[in-house]
């Protein structure tokens, strides 16, 4: 990392979220600004851009701000502590591994109904075109 710091507004261009979401995301405890600027506007680094990207992404796969808040301290622990025992360590990963799992069905879920929308979708569309025909005979 090279130390940048970056304000609210270029965080929120970046990762799509709004000023308000990521200022909702600091009072529930989920990231929170790296610094304050002498002015106390909040500042941010690469890896505070990273962890909304974290969230971001589990949003939409209807993980709750608990959810969020377990699989971050998850992953900070991971990250943070080298000298973990072997059974904490483990036992960290294991929650990681549970929230992919649950990741992963989500993502089936959406593709199911991603699938059906399609469907419907190319449904309405032959129906226009088969309309649209026999209005030109």
């Amino acid at each position: 990392m090279d130390g940048k710091h970056m304000q609210i507004g270029e965080v929120a261009a970046r990762t799509e979220l709004s000023l308000r979401t990521i200022r909702h995301y600091e009072e529930t405890g989920l990231v929170t600004p790296s610094a304050r600027s002498q002015g106390g506007f909040r500042l941010y680094t690469e890896t505070d851009v990273a962890r909304l990207m974290v969230i971001r992404r589990m949003k939409p796969l209807g993980f709750t701000l608990d959810q969020m808040r377990d699989l971050l301290d998850a992953t900070d622990r991971l990250d943070a502590d080298a000298t973990l025992g072997t059974e904490e360590r483990e036992a960290l990963l294991e929650r990681v591994r549970a929230y992919q799992r649950e990741a992963a069905a989500q993502v089936e879920k959406l593709r199911v109904q991603l699938s059906r929308a399609e469907d419907f979708e190319g449904t309405l569309r032959a129906r226009l075109e088969q309309d649209a025909h026999t209005a030109r005979s």
